[in-house]
């Protein structure tokens, strides 16, 4: 960005300024304005300071002093202009220039060059070059710069609109306020990137909480994505967030300009940036020929990925040419120019220390594996889940054991096997109980199931886990009652069972730390309106074994009370839509249940609606008979709505691929449901877009 004399000249500059230097208030205005510019590039982009902190602290006050003393040398994109004067109440949702798609993965050469296949004969080419960058592992983020201004910053969102967060984006210094776009003939851009927290910033804040007796950040990635909702934007400059900027979706030139090489292939395009003062990835970058180079690349990055100050998950591979882009096109889901190369998933040892059961919300009882804390891609993995009694006899595990740990997909830990050569004789085997580990009543294992279960619907365990699910934002959507307040409420005996929570002592709550009054009325609020939710929530929000939204939602139009259900058969409810066996058999014994019918008893007379709404649900639409199933992520509609508007115009919600589905509608990330849907000639696959042009 600077050349050598140009650094020689500024750092003069700043010793001049540093040293009283005098002049209008306007030439000191730049000046200062160019000094503390380039200090941020070399410390936030470059990593390679030239003033001490004292020196630029310095120089910062005696601009902000000058700007409050001649308010007329304001400018928005002046550094004092990055922290804003107050709290960020919202965050509006703001529609992408261009759809932010995912990118379809890889996990091994194969792959790679079976897409390289697939691009090479679209095009007609013999070799193709390709641009091989870092995978960044953060959170996403969107920018425009109109007549070199950044004028917004938004999250990815859904891919089509995200949240707009401009104003936690300016407290990014590596982030310019402006760039010489008119340089390159730009009038405006949109720049996608990643905002991440290195990992020496993210060691620093978990030891900051730990002082301020905070609990630690679980990794950065997560970190770095709930920094950019925090809504005091001084506490977001706080975080030391950085971001790197790596690519170009959509721009326009200044009248009569005509488009540069630099702005013609991916990586020219990364270069601009760097010349332009952002922290793209062109120093990681590598534009090669041909897939062999590609795959080179990414194993040489991958062998050296721990020796980056960020955390990655792979490598993106894109065609570089624009031109080539644009005739291999994209999918609804993907664009055909890029593919992802992820890594292989993070592994470490530690020592097997102990196995605790829990019981969840259905009885079922889940080993956890205790280990000695290890860190695994950034995270810190002290619990592992070990599923069921089968898993840990087919892996034969011991207390004791040193074991091979991995993070699936970078995510999920598990335990992948066990050193038995490592033993020493005094490894114990473990012994799974024959009692609930909470209430001690005999556990039972259903025979064709691998789960052992407490069949005790007044276990304490499930009780609670029943009451969290319940309250649940899918359920009956009591927000101010997450599953740390109904634990809190649980353990102070304010709360002991589902219908207890329409009964809660609020002035007991208001004794309560961090409870005032405005908290205790949002919980009122929000706990009473919870009483009309309709019938499919309720019935969900009980919790039956294997009963989902939609199958709460059949069950729901299938009578007038939800007690219709107590005298329904097993060959009655076989007969509803997409019910099979198993579903049958569980809502079956839940309505034999004598405790379960006095439950319901109670939340109706509490004021709860066990009436269905069907009759208000349109059986002569224009989707009468026919039947829908969503599968992946959609842009333009929430799921819910989706399933709504086909449910407004008569239309039935299927929980699963059939013979009996007409029309599967595929978003982002489509999996199995996808699969088994082209294996069945009568099922009509649809694009988002294709189900929206349907009903319109």
């Amino acid at each position: 960005m600077y050349a050598k004399d140009i650094e020689i000249s500024l750092a003069q500059e700043a010793k001049a300024l540093l040293s009283g230097k005098t002049g209008t208030p306007q030439e000191l205005a730049d000046a200062l304005r160019q000094v503390i510019r380039h200090s941020d590039w070399r410390y936030y982009v470059q990593d390679d300071p030239v003033l001490s902190d004292q020196e630029y602290d310095a120089l910062f006050a005696q601009l902000k002093r000058l700007e409050m003393e001649h308010p007329e040398l304001q400018a928005p994109d002046s550094p004092t202009q990055r922290v804003a004067a107050g709290l960020t109440k919202n965050f509006p949702t703001v529609q992408h220039l261009v759809p932010m798609l995912s990118l379809e993965n890889s996990y091994n050469a194969d792959d790679l060059r079976d897409w390289d296949r697939k691009n090479r004969e679209a095009s007609g080419l013999s070799e193709i070059e390709y641009c091989v960058e870092p995978k960044f592992d953060g959170a996403s983020i969107s920018l425009i710069y109109e007549n070199d201004l950044l004028v917004r910053g938004a999250t990815r969102g859904d891919g089509v609109q995200g949240d707009e967060i401009t104003v936690n984006i300016r407290q990014i210094r590596s982030i310019p306020l402006s760039a010489n776009f008119a340089r390159f003939g730009i009038q405006q851009i949109e720049l996608r990137g990643e905002v991440l927290i290195n990992k020496k910033t993210f060691a620093r804040l978990n030891e900051q909480r730990a002082a301020e007796n905070l609990p630690p950040l679980a990794n950065p990635r997560n970190a770095a994505s709930g920094s950019l909702r925090i809504v005091d934007p001084a506490e977001v400059a706080k975080r030391g967030l950085e971001a790197f900027l790596y690519h170009m979706s959509f721009h326009t030139m200044n009248d009569g300009m005509e488009e540069p090489p630099a702005i013609r292939t991916h990586s020219n395009t990364l270069d601009m940036l760097w010349q332009l003062g952002f922290r793209s990835p062109a120093k990681e970058m590598k534009a090669v020929k041909g897939i062999d180079a590609v795959i080179a690349y990414c194993e040489q990055f991958e062998a050296h990925r721990d020796d980056l100050p960020y955390e990655i998950d792979g490598m993106v591979i894109k065609v570089n040419d624009y031109q080539l882009q644009d005739k291999l096109g994209m999918t609804t889901h993907h664009p055909r120019w890029a593919m992802a190369f992820k890594f292989k998933a993070r592994q470490a040892t530690s020592i097997l220390r102990d196995v605790e059961f829990q019981v969840g919300r259905t009885g079922s009882i889940t080993p956890v594996a205790k280990i000695d804390p290890v860190p695994i891609g950034g995270v810190t993995v002290a619990s592992v889940s070990l599923f069921n009694e089968d898993v840990i006899r087919e892996k034969d595990l011991k207390i004791g054991d040193r074991v091979l740990v991995e993070r699936a997909g970078d995510v999920i830990p598990y335990i992948v096997k066990s050193v038995a050569d490592l033993r020493d004789g005094t490894e114990k085997d473990i012994v799974f109980p024959k009692e609930c580990p909470v209430c001690k009543d005999p556990l039972f294992k259903p025979e064709g199931e691998s789960v052992w279960r407490c069949v005790n619907i007044n276990c304490e365990a499930q009780v609670v886990e029943r009451m969290i699910h319940f309250v649940s934002k899918d359920a009956m959507d009591i927000r101010s009652l997450g599953e740390s307040n109904v634990r809190k409420f649980w353990g102070l005996q304010l709360l002991r069972d589902v219908p207890g929570i329409y009964t809660l002592d609020f002035e007991a709550v208001g004794k309560l730390e961090g409870f005032g009054p405005k908290s205790v009325s949002n919980l009122r609020t929000a706990i009473e309106a919870s009483r009309a939710q309709p019938l499919h929530r309720l019935i969900f929000g009980l919790g039956i074994r294997y009963v989902g939204e939609t199958t709460a939602k059949t069950l729901a139009n299938a009578v007038s009370h939800l007690l219709d259900l107590k005298d329904y058969t097993e060959e009655q409810l076989l007969a509803l839509e997409d019910i099979g066996p198993k579903v049958a058999g569980s809502v079956r014994q839940f309505f034999l249940n004598e405790d379960n019918i006095h439950m319901l008893r109670k939340l109706e007379s509490l004021g709860l609606n066990l009436q269905s709404s069907r009759g208000s649900r349109s059986e002569e639409g224009t989707l009468s008979g026919q039947t829908f199933l969503f599968t992946g992520t959609l842009h333009k509609l929430k799921r819910s709505d989706a399933e709504a508007l086909v449910e407004a115009q008569g239309g039935k919600i299927l929980s699963g691929v059939s013979s009996k589905l007409n029309y599967l509608i595929v978003g982002d990330d489509a999996g199995s449901k996808l699969e088994k849907a082209k294996k069945i000639n009568t099922v009509k696959i649809l694009t988002e877009d294709e189900f929206i042009k349907m009903l319109e």
